[in-house]
Formats: C-alpha cells, sequence, structure tokens
C-alpha cells in the first residue's frame, strides 16, 4: 500500500510519467484495469485543486518569548511567522540561488563593498501605505542602531551606512567587501517592515495578514487580498502553533487534528508513511549535539571537550538512531551539505573510548550534567548513548531532561552544558559569523578567537575558490578542535504532512523551509519554483 500511494505521489508531482506510473503497478502485481483506477484517483487529485478553508502548522518549538518581530526571531516558529507576514529585498529558493524579492533587482561594485537596491514599486502594507526606500532604510538600521537587539546583527557589522537615493533605491556602504551581503539579506531577520511602527499587524507585506497571536500557544492569519504578487493562494487561513512533545506532534498529524508538522523522529518515517501521510527529507547542515560553555567549568577545560567529542560513537547515531538519514558531524557546522564550503580534508574524529578517557582524565573532571530537551528527534537517544559509553570509562554523566518550552531563554546559552540544534545557513561563512564570529549574536560556547575572526573577514573578500576553501578549512579545525561544540551527526530536514496537501519539495536551510521560506505563500523552498507556477498543478486543501 505504502509503495502504491509513494508512485500516485510521485505521479501528482509530475516525477513519473503516465507509462512510468502504470509499469512500476505492473511491477507490483497489479492488474492494468486496477493500475488504471489507481492513475485516475491520482490525476483528480492533481488536477482538482479547492480553494478556501485553512490549514494548522505545528511546529516543534515555541514559548514565552515567541515574537512578531522579525529581528528578535530565534526558532522555526519565529521564522515561520517572520516568513509569513513579512518579505525581505531577497530570497533563496530550495536550489540555494538567489532571486529578487522585495528588491527588483540589485547591483554590487567590483570590491562588493557598495550595494544598490531597487525598490519594487506598488507594495501595500498590511495597515496601509506604499513601501518605499524609507522602509528598508529603517528596517535595516534596526541591526545596526547601538544596543540592537537584533539577532543577526553581527551579520552587518560592517556596514558604513543604509542610504535611501531616491523614493524606490538604496544603497549600501560597507567598511570591508563582503560577497554575502546578498545571501545575508535572505535570513528571516532581515524582513522588511513599515518605518516607525512596532504594530505587527500593519507593518508586514507578507501573503498573510495577522489575526491572532498568544506567545506559546499560537497565530492565525487570514491571506492578503491586496498581495503585491498574484501567486493564487488558495487557503483563507493558516494556524501557526507548536507541539513541543515529539510524540504528542506526531499523534496530531496522524490523528488529522494538525496538517503538516516539523521536526519528525526518523524513527517514525515508516510509520507515518503507512498511515496515508506524507514525509519530506532532505540532507542539510541541520545538526544536533552539545554546547560546552568556554567561560565555566566543565567547558572550559580543553581536555574535557575534547574527552566528549571521542566518545561519540557518530556512525551508530547515524545508522541507529536516524535510520540513514544524516550524515556523521565532525564537530563544526559544516558538514557535507554545504558542498565546496565543506571541508572534506579535515580529518574524521572517530569514536575512541580509551582517548575520549584519557583526556577527560588529564582534565581531573570525573562527572558533569548536561541538560537535555527534545530540541531534535535523535538527541535524546543519541545523549543517551553517550552517557552509557561514558559510564564504561568511569565518568559520570547526569542528564537533566527539560521541556522545550521556553527552553532557548531558560537554558541554552545559560547552563555550563546543554544540547542544542542549529539550522543550516547558506554558506560557510554566514554559519559560522554568527555562531563563531567574535562578535557573534549567538555564539552559545561563548568561544572566542582572534584568528577565527580573520578568517571570516578575509574569506569574504576572497575571490579565489582555492583561497577561500583553504580559510574555510581553517575555521572548521579551529571549531572543531578549540571551540566548546560537539557534533555527531548532521540530520535531513525531515517534515511531514496529510496526503491532502502535496506538491512539496523540501529545503535543505530549516523544518518546513522555516528558515527560509513564506510558509503559506508555498513559493521558494517548498516548492521549486515561484509559487505562481505550481499552484494549480499542485495544492489542494
Amino acid at each position: 500500500m505504502k509503495d502504491i500511494q509513494n508512485y500516485q505521489q510521485m505521479y501528482r508531482d509530475g516525477r513519473l510519467s503516465r507509462r512510468e506510473f502504470l509499469s512500476a503497478m505492473g511491477a507490483l502485481g497489479i492488474s492494468a484495469a486496477a493500475a488504471g483506477t489507481l492513475l485516475g484517483s491520482a490525476s483528480a487529485l492533481a488536477a482538482s485543486p479547492t480553494r478556501g478553508g485553512s490549514v494548522i502548522f505545528a511546529s516543534n518549538l515555541h514559548g514565552p518569548d515567541d515574537t512578531l518581530d522579525p529581528i528578535l526571531g530565534t526558532s522555526t516558529i519565529d521564522y515561520t511567522r517572520a516568513n509569513t507576514m513579512y518579505n525581505g529585498l531577497i530570497q533563496v529558493w530550495d536550489d540555494m540561488s538567489l532571486h529578487p524579492e522585495l528588491a527588483e533587482e540589485w547591483d554590487v561594485n567590483d570590491d562588493a563593498t557598495q550595494y544598490t537596491f531597487k525598490i519594487r514599486k506598488g507594495v501595500e502594507f498590511h495597515g496601509g501605505g506604499e513601501l518605499t526606500a524609507k522602509d528598508v532604510v529603517f528596517s535595516m538600521n534596526r541591526h545596526i542602531a547601538s544596543g540592537s537587539p537584533s539577532s543577526i546583527k553581527s551579520f552587518f557589522s560592517g556596514v558604513i551606512e543604509w542610504r535611501a537615493l531616491d523614493k524606490y533605491t538604496v544603497k549600501l556602504n560597507l567598511r570591508s567587501p563582503d560577497a554575502d551581503m546578498p545571501v545575508k539579506l535572505t535570513q528571516p531577520q532581515a524582513k522588511i517592515v513599515k518605518a516607525n511602527t512596532m504594530n505587527w499587524w500593519e507593518g508586514g507585506t507578507g501573503p498573510y495578514t495577522l489575526d491572532s497571536f498568544q506567545a506559546g500557544v499560537k497565530s492565525t492569519h487570514s491571506r492578503n487580498n491586496n498581495y503585491w504578487r498574484d501567486t493564487g493562494q488558495w487557503l483563507d487561513g493558516l494556524e501557526i502553533t507548536a507541539i513541543t512533545d515529539p510524540n504528542a506532534r506526531l499523534n496530531a498529524l496522524l490523528a488529522g487534528s494538525v496538517d503538516m508538522i516539523t521536526a519528525i523522529s526518523a524513527k517514525t518515517v515508516d510509520r507515518i508513511e503507512e498511515s496515508g501521510n506524507s514525509v519530506l527529507s532532505i540532507p542539510s547542515g541541520l545538526y544536533g549535539g552539545i554546547c560546552c560553555l568556554k567561560n565555566t567549568a566543565p567547558g572550559s577545560d580543553d581536555d574535557f571537550v575534547q574527552g566528549m567529542r571521542y566518545i561519540q560513537d557518530r556512525e551508530r547515531i547515524v545508522r541507529k538512531f536516524l535510520k540513514g538519514q544524516g550524515t556523521v558531524g565532525n564537530d563544526h557546522p559544516i558538514g557535507v551539505a554545504y558542498g565546496g564550503d565543506h571541508c572534506s580534508e579535515l580529518p574524521q574524529l572517530p569514536f575512541d573510548p580509551d582517548k575520549a578517557k584519557f583526556h577527560l582524565n588529564k582534565s581531573g573532571i570525573n562527572e558533569a550534567e548536561l541538560f537535555v530537551a527534545p530540541v531534535l528527534g535523535f538527541i535524546e537517544d543519541a545523549m543517551l548513548l553517550m552517557q552509557a559509553n561514558l559510564k564504561k570509562i568511569g565518568f559520570n554523566l547526569k542528564l537533566k531532561k527539560v521541556p522545550t518550552d521556553g527552553y532557548w531563554g531558560a537554558v541554552w546559552m545559560k547552563e555550563p552544558m546543554n544540547v542544542v540544534t542549529w539550522n543550516m545557513r547558506p554558506t560557510a561563512n554566514s554559519m559560522m559569523a554568527i555562531q563563531f564570529g567574535p562578535n557573534g549574536n549567538w555564539n552559545d560556547t561563548f568561544w572566542n578567537n582572534d584568528r577565527m575572526g580573520v578568517l571570516l573577514k578575509d574569506s569574504l573578500a576572497e575571490t579565489d575558490p582555492a583561497k577561500r576553501h583553504e580559510m574555510h578549512c581553517e575555521m572548521q579545525k579551529l571549531v572543531s578542535t578549540k571551540s566548546g561544540i560537539v557534533i555527531p551527526a548532521h540530520t535531513n530536514i525531515l517534515d511531514a504532512h496529510n496526503p491532502k496537501i502535496h506538491g512539496f519539495s523540501n529545503c535543505p536551510l530549516g523544518q518546513f523551509g522555516g528558515i527560509m521560506v513564506t510558509l503559506f505563500e508555498l513559493f521558494c523552498c517548498w516548492f521549486k519554483a515561484d509559487f505562481s507556477k505550481f499552484c494549480d498543478e499542485y495544492l489542494t486543501v
């Protein structure tokens, strides 16, 4: 049954021709007449989308720190709301290519120190008023203002000024070259809001407006009937919430009480597919790991951190807990999903209990406490495995289980040892800068290294691919040997949705594209291109 449903989905998505579908049914021993019926049902579903209705999306994390202010976003649910309510200057598609959004076009000078953006005309805010250059300048200046709370302000540390040249033209001047600037502008925190307003009900230009919002509970949204581009939006409304317990989140999908869920466990893939629901899987830089804070014990001891690294049974984690839906980690965030930015020359750290014991004994530390929340599907199992392996070498690791509600505000970057999950960023530099740069907003191990700062700056200005790769390799080596991060594995992005909604292609940047795309406009990372090209063919609710 599961195979039949998979082939039907492939046919609806255009990945199988009629002939290929019928041939596949024959190989399964299905008669020609029965295969024709199955083909007809698949065709009917693809050709008959229905307008109206609503969708409930359940993320994995939320709490009292949930925000509607895009510059404050820290979690998938924040990003999802930001991408639903607002637009950015530039957007990224699922093939990691960059495309115009509120900026119709942009130009850069030869040394990447000046960018010019032509702002799209005729874009209306939810509360009225046309988008202009002053709104862009206001929005971007929020990141660089003194005392800015922006969670990506380090991305813009080289900014001299954002300046409006005329009503629809903005110029960016930089102190030093930054070839990654267009990529940085795709981040959900870099959305454009209406100048001089903190009224988020009226401050966006996105495909859905805000009806209600309760931090740590849910938000509801309605279709923006004055949206600036014709996406053929089919949904009347949507609800964005979170179910922090992974089992409860799965059961909600299976029961039909929610339509889409994020961050499913690899162990549940077969169960989801057997239920008739669909799983989206794509290799990614998404990782789960351990933060050992370098500004306090025990993480301040380099040997202790190295012992934690050698005790990771990485191959077993990928094989047993991820069911092959991932890759081994090497204690830095730039995994194989980053392509040429990944340093394949860096030796893979092995599982070596003897070396772990050596380093832990050298540290003089024989016990520690690790705060664990189900922030990613495999993380609890991986930590239990680590605890058992540490016990075998005489080390007592205490696991303190805590809920995900409020985790990022109460535990992460506060407790000396805590689990962490990070979505992939579009480039190695943007990933390293935000987490390990000297001024990184989310330097969650509190590790600072002058050489790292130099490499981050110089690599942005380096045009020679070979030299840039060398810099990336050096950065990855520094993080994997000197910082307080332990990364045993990278997991595929794993999300799921009910069979009424189809045609998706997942995005390597985050769950359900939450890091980069507008959730229910359904362009970019969910679809292979702009929504308008796919809506009629693929979306049914």
